[in-house]
C-alpha cells in the first residue's frame, strides 16, 4: 500500500475521543474549561449583563464598599469608584477588551508563527537559517519590553497594544513550532517515511503535526496568558487602553492612588486579571496532558 494511503487511514478521531476521556477526568482541566468558557462568554456578553451603564455615575455613591461590607449597598455588590461608577458594570464590560483583546493578539500571532514556523522547519539553507537568525534577535528581548517600544512609536490606544503584543508573541511562538518540527524530523519514523516517498504536505499533515500538537496547544494557551498580561501591564502604565475604558489593567492603573481609602477598587480588577490568567493556564496545560495521553 502507498505510503500517502496508509496516512490518510490513520484514527485520529479515535486518538481525540481518548483526549477528551483523559480531559474530562482531569478536574482542574475542567475548572479551567469551565472558566475559559465563562471568560469568553463575558467578552461577547459581559456589557450585556452589567446592572448599570459603562459610565454612569452616581455622585451620591462615590466610593461605596462591596456590599458584603459594613457599609455596603446590596444595589453595588463590588461596590463604587472615586466617581460613582459601578466596579461590577466595568469589570463586567472589560472582559472584552482585556480578555478578547489579548485572545484577538493570539490568534494573529499563531496564524503568523504557523506559516512561518513550519517554513523554517520544513525547509533547509538560506531561508530557514535567515528565520533563526532573526529569532535569536527578537527572543534576546523580553515580549512586554518589545510591546511598550512599539506602542511608545504608535501612541497609546487598545489596538496599538494589540499590534504590539502580536509582534512581541510571533518570534516566541516561531520558535516553538520550529524547534517542535526539527526534533520530529529527526525521529526514525519521520526519516522511514520520507524515504518511502511520502509528500512533504502529508508528511506534515499526517506524521509530525499530530505529534507536535501537545506543544503546539500548550504554548498558545501560554501566549493568551502573556498576551493578557501584556495587555493589563500596558493599560496599567497608561499606553494601552485609555480611560474611560473599563480594560482590566486600565482600570487597576487609575485606581492604585486610592489603594488605601477605597482597596477593593484596586484588589478586584487585580483579582479578575489574576484569575483569568490561572483558568487560562489550567484549562491549557489540562489540554497539553489530555492531547498528551490521548494522541500518543
Amino acid at each position: 500500500m502507498p505510503i500517502d494511503k496508509i496516512y490518510q487511514e490513520e484514527k485520529l478521531p479515535g486518538a481525540f475521543r481518548r483526549a477528551w476521556h483523559f480531559f474530562y477526568r482531569d478536574t482542574s482541566a475542567m475548572i479551567g474549561f469551565y472558566g475559559t468558557c465563562a471568560l469568553l462568554l463575558l467578552c461577547i456578553f459581559g456589557q450585556l449583563l452589567a446592572p448599570y451603564g459603562l459610565d454612569q455615575q452616581f455622585i451620591s455613591y462615590q466610593l461605596l464598599p462591596p456590599s458584603w461590607s459594613r457599609y455596603g449597598d446590596v444595589s453595588f455588590f463590588l461596590g463604587t469608584d472615586d466617581l460613582g461608577r459601578d466596579l461590577l458594570s466595568r469589570l463586567l464590560a472589560g472582559a472584552l477588551p482585556t480578555v478578547g483583546g489579548a485572545l484577538v493578539a493570539t490568534v494573529f500571532a499563531a496564524a503568523c508563527a504557523f506559516l512561518l514556523g513550519i517554513l523554517a522547519g520544513m525547509t533547509r539553507g538560506l531561508r530557514s537559517s535567515t528565520i533563526n537568525h532573526f529569532l535569536d534577535i527578537a527572543l534576546s528581548l523580553p515580549s512586554l519590553l518589545i510591546a511598550i517600544i512599539v506602542v511608545a512609536f504608535l501612541g497609546p490606544s487598545l489596538g496599538h497594544a494589540m499590534l504590539a503584543v502580536w509582534i512581541a508573541l510571533t518570534p516566541r511562538m516561531i520558535r516553538t513550532l520550529y524547534l517542535a518540527i526539527r526534533e520530529e524530523m529527526n525521529e526514525a519514523y519521520v526519516v522511514a517515511a520520507k524515504m518511502d516517498g511520502a509528500s512533504p504536505f502529508l508528511l506534515l499533515k499526517g506524521t509530525i503535526l499530530p505529534n507536535i500538537l501537545p506543544v503546539l496547544v500548550s504554548d498558545f494557551t501560554r501566549c493568551l496568558s502573556i498576551a493578557l498580561f501584556d495587555i493589563s501591564a500596558l493599560g496599567f502604565l497608561g499606553l494601552g487602553a485609555r480611560l474611560p475604558s473599563p480594560e482590566w489593567g486600565t482600570i487597576l492603573g487609575d485606581s492604585l492612588e486610592l489603594i488605601y481609602v477605597a482597596p477593593w477598587t484596586v484588589m478586584l480588577p487585580g483579582a479578575a486579571i489574576m484569575g483569568a490568567i490561572l483558568l487560562i493556564n489550567l484549562f491549557g496545560e489540562g489540554v497539553r496532558r489530555a492531547v498528551d495521553a490521548g494522541v500518543k
